[in-house]
């Protein structure tokens, strides 16, 4: 009785999880914003983007911010806002920053 009591735990947690990941989007395609309108939002805050791609279903932008680090920011497609931001390097004082932390 305990093992199948663990298993139907384990197949719960399982089904739950991904529902629970904080940086995922779900927006319908008829409301997300174009690829051009995700350039200028990087132009406007001095990123040089090397590429935008699809993530967990939000933009993600990959490239460089105003002072040279290396970047990865998660966009909301729809609002463009910010969901999580990354600055990775080993030179450049890597971290990270998500606009949801209190």
């Amino acid at each position: 009785m305990i093992r199948l009591s663990t298993s139907l735990v384990i197949a719960c947690l399982l089904v739950v999880a991904p529902a629970l990941a904080d940086d995922d989007c779900a927006v319908p395609m008829a409301e997300w914003q174009p690829r051009d309108a995700v350039m200028q939002l990087a132009a406007k805050n001095g990123w040089r983007v090397k590429r935008i791609r699809l993530d967990d279903g939000c933009y993600e932008v990959t490239g460089r911010d105003a002072e040279g680090r290396w970047i990865e920011v998660k966009l909301d497609p729809a609002t463009l806002s910010i969901i999580k931001m990354e600055f990775e390097g080993h030179g450049h004082g890597g971290g990270s920053h998500s606009e949801n932390e209190d």
